[in-house]
Parts: structure tokens; C-alpha cells; sequence
């Protein structure tokens, strides 16, 4: 089955409807438009109602991607989910995903790897279709942040949202695809972004607490690293890749990986502004946004990339 590759069908996303801008923070928190802005490149996020779910949005972005896909629910060989923020402990989210939409019986899991949950799930679909065990999977990034969120630390509380994005992956004998996927994680790192709680641990879900410069210092760092191992693996040069789409997590960090790419930002895909931090959802909501709007076309080079607690690590190279 080597042969097949796996193809981006159609994309789907979903964002909460409260907007939650710098301005309404300042009255929050001690904080300024000013100051948030500099530091994250971001001026406002979408936060979930207190009654919305995780695997509401997820269902959301998911349905979108079908009804742009052309395919119905009983196409759907499996689901995975990237999620830090779960509607339970048990079952996933990807079941609640399976029984909304009405998909039949079929592979449905979660994946977590935080910020790199989508790329991790990404390659785990990819290897399903290419082991010839499913020919299509629907891949969804979920995330209810604020479920999680100290609103009450500057530091943090400014950063992440909640929001969706899926996509559907199917096998096919021509064209690339996926071309390649790059996996990395150091858990000797762990402590720099981590919750202050679990299920194990404490019986609660917790906050996120970081340590702000050193997951500054690793992520510019690894994600260069690993864009870098993408593109020569494959044997590209960086002007090659047509367009960036990495994890939306703060604009001096897609800047600082941009620069050690030599790649203009006009090439990057860049939502941060407007979404936040959606951990692991921001890569598929950046990438619809793009392919939505008309910027990413079909036979274009794309390359992801995302760091996130663990800490993890990853990138895709994927002809669109």
C-alpha cells in the first residue's frame, strides 16, 4: 500500500460567537490592549458559552468539512480528535463527534498532544490510510481553552480560545499529499507548560500555568528544527514551500521561525490576531481560513508546524 497517499478533501471550522476582545481583558485583569498586543500580536479571541462543549465545536467544524467534501457520514472509516480539553475523561470527544453526526460504527479516538495534537493526529491518519486500513478520516483540532484558563493570571488568560478546525484525509494513488510528517517530543520539558491539575492527580481538570521565555526560548528553536527536517527530507529548499501554516500561538514566534525559513510573512498563514491561542485547533482553523478565502490552492506546498506542552513537537509537508 506504500503507493497511496493521503489527500486533503475539504476543510470545516468553528468558532464561537462571544468575542472577547484586549479592551474587554483591561477591565479583567491589570492589563492593556498595548501591552497584550506587543507581546502576542493578538487584539481579540472567541471564547465558548458555558453550555458548549467541546465536542460541539468539534462537531461543528466537522459538519462543515463534510458538507463541503461532497461525501456523506457513512464514508467515514475513522475520527480522530485533537483535544486537551475534553468534554469528560471518558468517552473521547470523536465518539460524541461520531454519534452527532450519525456516522456508523467505525475507528474514533482522541489525541493529545496539546498545541501539537493536530500534527500528531494528523500523522496517525496518514499512517491509517497509507497501512491501507481506512480510505477516508476525518481529523478535527478542538479546543474549550477557557475551560482551563486562570482568568485571573495575566500571563495566560490573554493568550488562549476556543475554537475548531477538521478536515478529511482520503487515500488516492495519484498525486503527493501528505507528503511527509515529523514527530518530536522531550518530556524533561514538561514542567514549562503544564495544567495544575488531573484526574490522577488532584480529581480536577486545573489551570494552565507557563513559564512564558523558556516556552519561547524551545518553541523557536524546535519548530525551526523541525520545518527544517521537513523540507529537506524531501529534498525542497524553503522557496519552494508556497505557503506556512503554523500553530497561531504568539506573532513573535511565527516571525522568529519565518526569518530562520528566509520566508516572507506574506507567505505565512497568520490568524493569531483574531483567534488566539485555540491550542490544538489553530492549525486546522488557520489552514481553512487560508483555503476558504482563496489563498491556499490546489497543488500548492504546505508546510505546519506546531509546539505545545509536553513539550511536543511537529510538522507536516502536505501538496494541497
Amino acid at each position: 500500500m506504500a503507493d497511496i497517499k493521503s489527500h486533503i478533501v475539504s476543510t470545516g471550522h468553528y468558532l464561537p460567537e462571544k468575542a472577547l476582545t484586549n479592551q474587554d481583558l483591561e477591565k479583567m485583569v491589570d492589563t492593556t490592549d498595548e501591552w497584550i498586543f506587543q507581546r502576542s500580536g493578538i487584539k481579540s479571541r472567541h471564547i465558548a458559552t458555558e453550555d458548549q462543549k467541546t465536542s460541539d465545536l468539534a462537531t461543528a467544524a466537522a459538519k462543515e468539512a463534510l458538507e463541503r467534501s461532497g461525501l456523506n457520514a457513512s464514508d467515514i472509516g475513522a475520527i480522530i480528535v485533537a483535544t486537551t480539553t475534553p468534554d469528560q475523561t471518558f468517552p473521547a470527544v470523536a465518539v460524541r463527534v461520531q454519534a452527532a453526526l450519525d456516522i456508523p460504527p467505525c475507528i474514533a479516538f482522541d489525541v493529545q498532544a496539546v498545541c501539537s495534537g493536530f500534527v500528531y493526529a494528523l500523522s496517525v491518519a496518514d499512517n491509517f490510510i497509507k497501512a491501507g486500513q481506512v480510505k477516508r478520516v476525518l481529523v478535527i483540532g478542538a479546543e474549550k481553552m477557557s475551560s482551563i484558563v486562570n482568568w485571573e493570571d495575566r500571563t495566560t488568560c490573554v493568550l488562549f480560545a476556543d475554537g475548531a478546525g477538521a478536515l478529511i484525509l482520503e487515500g488516492r494513488k495519484e498525486g503527493e499529499g501528505i507528503v511527509s510528517t515529523h514527530l518530536y517530543a522531550d518530556g524533561r520539558h514538561a514542567d514549562i507548560l503544564q495544567t495544575s491539575g488531573g484526574p490522577s492527580m488532584n480529581g480536577v481538570s486545573g489551570h494552565i500555568e507557563m513559564e512564558g521565555r523558556e516556552v519561547f526560548k524551545h518553541a523557536v528553536v524546535c519548530m525551526a528544527n523541525v520545518v527544517e527536517e521537513a523540507i529537506r527530507a524531501n529534498g525542497f529548499i524553503p522557496e519552494d514551500i508556497d505557503w506556512l501554516v503554523p500553530h497561531q500561538a504568539n506573532i513573535r514566534i511565527i516571525e522568529s521561525t519565518a526569518k530562520k525559513l528566509n520566508m516572507p510573512m506574506d507567505k505565512v498563514v497568520v490568524t493569531v490576531e483574531g483567534h488566539g491561542n485555540t491550542s490544538a485547533a489553530s492549525i486546522p482553523l488557520a489552514l481553512h481560513t487560508a483555503v476558504a478565502d482563496g489563498r491556499i490552492k490546489r497543488g500548492q506546498l504546505l508546510l505546519l508546524e506546531a509546539m505545545g506542552g509536553g513539550l511536543t513537537w511537529g510538522s507536516a509537508l502536505i501538496r494541497f
